[in-house]
């Protein structure tokens, strides 16, 4: 796709903000596979995160353990002041401010676009149907598919499943966003409508963390771009930084294969 499509997000704010997650010597196995080794990172209010790497390097089980979907065995995961534990009561909390959208869309085939979108509000948060439906035909309107709220989920393309998916997750009105690889289950020509969706985002000051292989978006919206290899942080900087002169050899090997 044509990345000069995508906008700049804008000039970033020199202000220091808060640390909205702190991740510190993580460490997960999948039997006697380790997964994450010692994995440490902070992300902070309104920044922009994009991991990258190989398939097998870890970046989705670090991902997903931020709301607990995985299991970590050693180090520590700090959500909004909240430290990630087996006690469900803080798995609930951490779960309710951090939006989370897969690579498959998830959505219940069952229900319509709208029920989709209502389902979490009203059993979660506890607010009335009416609010409910309010809150989430205002956020299909952000992500432009209004139209299809009454329709269910096979009758829309990838990228509107995907864009259903994010509207979704924004009807909780959440502190973080996580996005797991949110195109690489879409056609070519549905991938722009997902990445422009995710640049408003942004632009509007979201948190974001995101796996991605779009370095194109990575490059236009991050403020911080995180390379992983072998389930361990190999490097982390700015986008210029990273793309334009990037210091570990196993870095530069990925990057000139994706970008050649």
């Amino acid at each position: 796709m044509n990345m000069e499509a995508i906008k700049p997000v804008g000039v970033r704010s020199e202000q220091v903000a808060p640390v909205l997650i702190h991740i510190e010597k993580l460490n997960k196995w999948y039997g006697d596979f380790q997964v994450l080794k010692d994995v440490s990172l902070e992300v902070r209010k309104g920044e922009r995160v994009v991991i990258c790497g190989p398939s097998g390097s870890g970046k989705s089980s670090l991902i997903r353990c931020i709301n607990r979907l995985e299991e970590h065995q050693e180090g520590s995961i700090v959500v909004d002041g909240v430290e990630l534990s087996s006690k469900l009561k803080r798995i609930d909390k951490i779960r309710s401010e951090v939006g989370m959208v897969f690579q498959h869309f998830n959505l219940f085939p069952h229900l319509t676009i709208l029920e989709n979108c209502t389902l979490a509000p009203r059993w979660v948060r506890k607010i009335s149907r009416k609010d409910a439906n309010e809150l989430a035909m205002h956020f299909l309107e952000r992500v432009r598919i209004p139209q299809k709220a009454h329709d269910y989920p096979n009758q829309l393309s990838g990228g509107q499943q995907q864009r259903v998916a994010i509207a979704r997750a924004l009807c909780m009105n959440p502190r973080v966003m996580l996005f797991d690889e949110p195109t690489s289950a879409l056609d070519p020509e549905m991938i722009k409508e997902v990445l422009d969706t995710m640049i408003s985002l942004a632009e509007e000051g979201m948190t974001m963390v995101c796996v991605t292989h779009e370095m194109g978006f990575a490059r236009k919206v991050a403020d911080k771009v995180v390379f992983m290899d072998g389930g361990q942080i190999l490097e982390s900087g700015t986008p210029d930084n990273l793309f334009g002169a990037p210091r570990h050899a196993r870095t530069q090997g990925f990057l000139s294969q994706l970008l050649s």
